[in-house]
């Protein structure tokens, strides 16, 4: 989106960019406050388009490049749509040497994504971490903030039912 479009979009009513826009303002001027920015942005808009970033760092007299660079460094943020629950899959070496693997082979078979993408109905995105500290339970999936331990490729279908 152009510099004039999201000025439109603001001017024209709409909502999030309004409500990211007054929240920019009630924020201390300095770059400080990129991250807690970046969170709301995050949390009003699902994920972080460029056009989102644009927006921010003209609100925030800050580069573009600056906002990015924070943008794809921090694992939390994303610049893709995310699913309304993200599938987590510990590769520790715990997990890994118990099946992780195959959790992941058949995770990737059940959605039709592989890790990093999202279904096309947005209900899941497919990720991956080193290690969650729970080498006790694994392999270990994280189903949003719930933890399911002893996972295998075999409980899949009825763990993803659990989301509907």
């Amino acid at each position: 989106m152009s510099n004039s479009a999201v000025d439109q979009e603001v001017e024209c009513g709409n909502v999030l960019f309004t409500e990211l826009e007054e929240f920019i303002r009630q924020q201390p001027k300095s770059r400080d406050s990129l991250i807690p920015v970046l969170h709301k942005a995050q949390d009003l808009f699902g994920f972080l388009p460029v056009d989102v970033q644009e927006f921010i760092a003209r609100r925030m007299d800050i580069p573009v490049s600056e906002v990015y660079g924070v943008v794809s460094f921090y694992h939390y943020f994303t610049m893709q749509p995310r699913g309304r629950h993200t599938i987590n899959v510990c590769l520790g070496t715990a997990c890994y040497v118990r099946g992780a693997k195959k959790v992941i082979e058949a995770l990737t078979e059940e959605l039709g994504i592989k890790v990093g993408e999202t279904t096309e109905d947005r209900r899941f995105s497919l990720s991956s971490q080193r290690c969650f500290g729970a080498c006790g339970l694994a392999p270990v999936v994280m189903i949003n903030e719930d933890v399911h331990g002893r996972v295998s490729a075999k409980k899949i279908a009825s763990l993803l039912a659990q989301y509907e």
